[in-house]
């Protein structure tokens, strides 16, 4: 770890309040790594010998069973993976891959449990962290579980035009099959969702999708601050 990159480092939430020895001791065998676009991280399956942090990119955690695959979350900066195999010293659960380049915090988790003991800031920083990596996955149920899929795609539309600042369109973060995925549905049925969106005022022009009528799509999609805000 280069000198130049601790304060980079120090400033992430994680590592903010713990004592300086202890993040002296995590950084001796941490590292940054950058990967190009689809580069494979983990395995699920494999034991968990780093937590992994995303400072620059974004990257896709999934899953296969049956010759199934499935897009189980993707994690942007700045964002963990996988936390809890780390801290059990356990399996992981799902696989990752770069979904854009992206530059990585790698830390070898034998570290992070070490820390964990003996410092007690950094243990509430983890609590925090897992409890809301928790009420996430609650939310993504409830969504699976409560809405149609016509719902998921409205309520998903809604939080990315959002997130965008609002002006009447958006640009889908993802590619269309990945967002499918997101949302547990097959691709073929993310296009006819699209199709029925287009009377509540929804257009979609490859990646743009421009929302020409709110009031409408928000009427249809029925935001819920219990599933859909992430601040709460």
């Amino acid at each position: 770890m280069r000198s130049a990159d601790l304060p980079e480092v120090r400033s992430i939430h994680l590592f903010q309040d713990m004592e300086e020895a202890t993040f002296d001791a995590i950084l001796k065998a941490a590292y940054f790594q950058t990967f190009p676009d689809h580069v494979d991280l983990i395995q699920e399956g494999d034991p968990a010998d780093f937590l992994y942090v995303v400072v620059e990119g974004c990257v896709e955690l999934f899953a296969t069973s049956n010759d199934r695959e499935t897009t189980m979350a993707m994690v942007p900066p700045i964002g963990t993976f996988i936390l809890a195999a780390t801290l059990k010293d356990a399996a992981y659960l799902m696989s990752a891959r770069t979904c854009q380049r992206s530059r990585i915090l790698m830390i070898p988790s034998e570290d992070i449990r070490a820390a964990l003991k003996k410092d007690k800031a950094f243990a509430a920083a983890i609590i925090w962290e897992l409890a809301s990596c928790y009420r996430a996955v609650v939310k993504e149920h409830k969504s699976l579980k409560l809405r149609t899929g016509v719902e998921r795609l409205a309520n998903r539309l809604l939080r990315y035009h959002n997130d965008q600042g609002r002006n009447g369109s958006l640009l889908l973060p993802h590619d269309k099959r990945t967002l499918a995925s997101l949302l547990g549905m097959a691709p073929e049925n993310l296009s006819r969702a699209f199709n029925t969106l287009k009377p509540f005022g929804v257009k979609v022009d490859g990646a743009r999708i421009h929302l020409d009528n709110l009031p409408a799509l928000e009427t249809l999609a029925k935001p819920n601050a219990l599933i859909d805000d992430r601040t709460i």
